[in-house]
């Protein structure tokens, strides 16, 4: 039984992102700053509201008689709860014989093109750690983008207004990229799982460090950029971020729509058809917060009855990876136009470059890790380097002028030397020389 590292990771990260922000909260209300007093509080207390409903939903503690259990959620303290309760489960796993066990059939990875089918016998012990891996994981999705995220970019905004980076801010930027980071890793993971579920997914460490290294660089350089655009030009914030936002929101909905597919029952069976749609816009809330700041691994699709899309699709990558490049660029130059005087002693053409290349950077590593540390690539139809082909073999096709005008142009040719030979004979008639003949018997 593997050691529940992720779940005391998730909750060490919480805890100490979170007595941060109250510690932080605390030094603004001293300094008499009210607005980033409750700013900072408001994306502390709203992602730990959120992570309370994501455990009480996937445990399904409502309709268990577990009132202690409701009573700490509502406290904020349901990871306490939650941490103690695994770690108490894997102390005690295989001290008492369990009554009975539940058979799992997982695929190896293929060797040579073929594939064994393995047997797994999973104790109840197993299959709880199992349940809380998974709560803990998605928790951890929640509080780094709808949390940490906005703390981030919220801090490092204060930090340049001020042109001051003290201790305490700085403990906790570091904490709260550290969160952002461990939480589109764990994001990663779950879309492996989820897509290849039939297999047996073992991820290897330079995995981890691939994936380590790709979003570090790609959240940073997206914060980065998106406080040095809001910090010159403030107006037109909203209007950049409000775009990106319900672009990413509406998009499943709108594939949703024109799939003309029935409406997702099976979600939960105790949720009426209010509360499934209430639950399909929080996941899609959530899947747009995570396309703002970095590419989200787990595609939603409402059609689907598991809600994601389990194929491969390099063409939304590449393109969702040169749209934001080309956004950040714009924002970057937008900045380098408009910039105060907060930014006299700073090197703007060598800052503009450090970004741009820093996002190379988060694009190279995705490319090591798909090409060459993802652990099902052996299952992959195309590897990345033939979709990046692909991909950009159409995009130059698009480029090209159509046949059709070619076409056209071919087919105006004769009428264009038609009407220039007609034009010389009026000429030549009216100069009084006769027209010459075209063919022989003229």
């Amino acid at each position: 039984m593997k050691f529940p590292g992720s779940v005391l990771v998730s909750l060490v990260l919480f805890v100490a992102e979170t007595a941060a922000a109250l510690c932080l909260s605390g030094a603004y209300r001293a300094a008499g700053d009210r607005m980033w007093q409750w700013l900072t509080l408001l994306f502390a207390l709203l992602p730990c509201a959120l992570v309370q409903l994501s455990l009480v939903f996937i445990h399904r503690d409502v309709s268990r008689d577990r009132p202690l259990v409701l009573l700490l959620h509502l406290l904020q303290l349901g990871p306490l709860v939650r941490c103690v309760e695994v770690f108490y489960i894997y102390f005690h796993a295989g001290r008492v014989e369990e009554p009975y066990v539940s058979i799992t059939k997982k695929r190896q990875m293929p060797k040579d093109g073929y594939s064994e089918e393995i047997e797994k016998e999973v104790g109840q012990a197993e299959g709880k750690l199992c349940t809380h891996r998974s709560a803990f994981s998605r928790a951890s999705v929640i509080q780094a983008f709808l949390g940490s995220a906005p703390q981030l970019t919220l801090q490092l905004y204060i930090c340049v207004l001020q042109q001051e980076i003290t201790a305490a801010r700085s403990i906790f930027m570091v904490l709260s990229l550290l969160s952002i980071v461990y939480g589109a890793l764990r994001c990663n993971i779950l879309a492996i799982k989820i897509k290849y579920d039939d297999y047996d997914v073992s991820v290897k460490p330079a995995a981890y460090l691939c994936i380590f290294m790709w979003r570090s660089f790609e959240i940073a350089t997206r914060v980065t950029v998106l406080v040095l655009f809001s910090s010159v030009l403030q107006i037109w914030t909203l209007p950049v971020v409000l775009v990106n936002f319900f672009g990413f929101f509406f998009y499943p909905w709108i594939l949703f729509w024109q799939s003309k597919s029935p409406f997702p029952e099976n979600i939960e069976k105790a949720l009426s058809r209010v509360g499934t749609t209430i639950v399909l816009c929080l996941l899609t809330f959530l899947y747009a917060g995570i396309n703002m700041f970095c590419w989200s691994a787990v595609q939603v699709k409402l059609s689907d009855p598991d809600l994601i899309n389990k194929s491969q699709n390099w063409y939304r990558l590449t393109v969702y990876y040169m749209l934001r490049f080309i956004e950040n660029a714009f924002l970057l130059l937008m900045w380098y136009i408009y910039k105060t005087d907060i930014y006299l002693y700073v090197c703007a053409p060598l800052l503009v470059l450090q970004l741009l290349i820093g996002y190379c950077m988060a694009v190279l590593f995705m490319l090591v890790f798909y090409q060459f540390c993802h652990p099902c690539k052996k299952l992959f139809s195309s590897s990345i380097s033939e979709g990046l082909l692909s991909c950009f073999k159409f995009l130059c096709f698009i480029c090209k002028p159509s046949k059709s005008t070619m076409l056209m142009d071919k087919v105006k040719s004769p009428e264009n030397t038609d009407e220039a030979r007609s034009s010389s004979k009026t000429v030549d008639s009216q100069k009084g020389n006769p027209p010459q003949s075209v063919s022989s018997n003229a």
